[in-house]
C-alpha cells in the first residue's frame, strides 16, 4: 500500500472538493477498518472534513475470462468491461454505456439503467477476501449491502452482444446533462421519478453560487463553475424540503456524501 494526494476538485465528477491524502491497496494487503472506501468518485460529494479515504489500486483492474466465468476487479472501469462485452460478444453488458466509475461503484450501489441492473446478471462478489453468491447479499434499487470491501465481482459466461438493446439503452441516457455532476441526485421514488418532482416544485435550472439543479434533467446537480459543497448541500436540502412540503414524499439521496 501507497499514500497518493488525490484533488478531488479535478478526479471527482462534480468538480468539488479539494486535495487528500488516499490510501492506495495493493493486492495482499490487510485492509485497514478506520477508512471510507472510494473508487472513480462519479457519486461523490466530498466535504471539507471527509473521513479518511482509501481506494483500489490498478492491480484489482484485471478482467480474466473462462468457459464458465468473467471475474472482473473491482476497480476495473465501466467503459473498459463495457469495450470488453463489445470485443468479445458477450450479452449482460449492455446497459454499462455511460454508466461512469467503477465496477465497484457498481456493485456498492446497483448502478444501472431502468429495470437492468448489475445484481441481475451478476454471479457472486469477493468480499474480504472471500465469495458469496449474490442472493447472500441483500441489495435492491440503487443499494446494496456488501458488507465488507468488494475486490472482484464473476458474471456467467453468456455469449451475444445485443447491438440494438445497447443502443436503445444508450438513446434512454441521451437526456443527461454534460455539466460536471455526479450523477442522479435522488432515488426515483416508488412510481415516481425524482426530476419530474424537482421540475414540479419549481426548481429547475434553480442557481445558488455556482451549482444549480440541471435545465436539462431537473435530478442532476450541476456545477456551473466554482461550485462549493455548501452550495451543493443547500440545493439538495432545498429539493427535499420542496417536494416534501408538496408531495409528502421523502426524497433519498443516490449521490454520496462524505
Amino acid at each position: 500500500m501507497f499514500y497518493k494526494k488525490i484533488d478531488f476538485s479535478r478526479f471527482s465528477s462534480i468538480k468539488i472538493g479539494q486535495a487528500e491524502e488516499v490510501l492506495i491497496l495493493e493486492k495482499g494487503d490487510i485492509f485497514p477498518n478506520d477508512r471510507t472506501l472510494v473508487g472513480g468518485a462519479n457519486n461523490l460529494l466530498v466535504s471539507p472534513n471527509p473521513p479518511l479515504l482509501m481506494m483500489l489500486g490498478k492491480e484489482f483492474a484485471a478482467i480474466e475470462q473462462t468457459k464458465e466465468y468473467i471475474t472482473i476487479g473491482a476497480a476495473t472501469p465501466t467503459g473498459r468491461i463495457l469495450s470488453y462485452a463489445k470485443k468479445h460478444d458477450l450479452a449482460g453488458f449492455e446497459f454499462c454505456s455511460k454508466l461512469p466509475g467503477t465496477l465497484g461503484g457498481m456493485l456498492a450501489m446497483n448502478a444501472g439503467v431502468k429495470t437492468f441492473e448489475i445484481f441481475n446478471i451478476l454471479h457472486s462478489i469477493q468480499i474480504d477476501g472471500e465469495w458469496r453468491d449474490k442472493e447472500q447479499i441483500e441489495h435492491g434499487y440503487r443499494y446494496a449491502k456488501l458488507g465488507g470491501i468488494a475486490t472482484a465481482a464473476r458474471f456467467a459466461t453468456k455469449f451475444g452482444f445485443d447491438q440494438n438493446l445497447f443502443n436503445s439503452l444508450l438513446s434512454l441516457r441521451s437526456n443527461q446533462p454534460h455539466d460536471p455532476s455526479a450523477g442522479s441526485a435522488f432515488k426515483n421514488p416508488t412510481g415516481d421519478h425524482a426530476g419530474r418532482l424537482i421540475e414540479a416544485v419549481g426548481l429547475k435550472g434553480f442557481r445558488m453560487g455556482g451549482m444549480a439543479w440541471s435545465e436539462v434533467h431537473a435530478n442532476f446537480l450541476v456545477n456551473l463553475g466554482g461550485g462549493r459543497f455548501e452550495e451543493a448541500i443547500h440545493l439538495l436540502a432545498l429539493a427535499k424540503e420542496r417536494v416534501h412540503d408538496a408531495f409528502g414524499i421523502i426524497l433519498q439521496e443516490e449521490i454520496k456524501i462524505l
